[in-house]
């Protein structure tokens, strides 16, 4: 008995946010949210409606100019989404002009097929056309997986971030 061959995925677009995929997005950011929040409650907060203070969120995003919001799309389905921004100088950390990555976030579905990476080298890209001269980012110190994909794209460890109390 011979299985029958699964139809050849749609190839994987990576673009800018348009405001129709903010709903799709904003699902993925929501599993990011409750995946931080399910790891460390007293750190990271789980508002209401996530989802909808997401796509909100990401249409102001979508205006500014220092703002990148990106898609990963297969045919029409969102699978993954990003969004970073260009920063100026912070004194509080020592950080000169920089592009911050805030989110990369992968559907279950797409993972493990170059998706995350295809993203994360996209929006570099964006914010080095904004004149980033540095990217940073941080990610969760168990997400080991996340942080060999970033260290293969040339990030270093520089910061740990700790918390007390909650």
């Amino acid at each position: 008995m011979t299985s029958p061959e699964s139809p050849p995925l749609a190839p994987l677009v990576v673009r800018r946010a348009r405001q129709e995929d903010l709903d799709a997005a904003a699902v993925l950011a929501g599993r990011l949210v409750h995946l931080h929040h399910d790891v460390d409650a007293a750190r990271f907060f789980l508002p209401d409606d996530v989802e909808r203070g997401y796509t909100h969120w990401l249409g102001r995003e979508l205006k500014r100019r220092e703002a990148v919001v990106l898609v990963a799309t297969r045919g029409d389905e969102v699978v993954g989404y990003s969004y970073g921004t260009l920063e100026g100088r912070d004194w509080n950390a020592l950080l000169d002009q920089h592009g911050a990555i805030h989110d990369i976030y992968i559907a279950d579905s797409e993972r493990r097929r170059g998706t995350g990476r295809r993203l994360l080298d996209a929006i570099v890209t964006e914010l080095e056309g904004l004149g980033a001269p540095r990217i940073v980012l941080a990610t969760m110190v168990s997400n080991t997986a996340a942080q060999r994909l970033f260290a293969s794209a040339g990030f270093r460890a520089t910061m740990l971030e700790m918390t007390r109390g909650g």
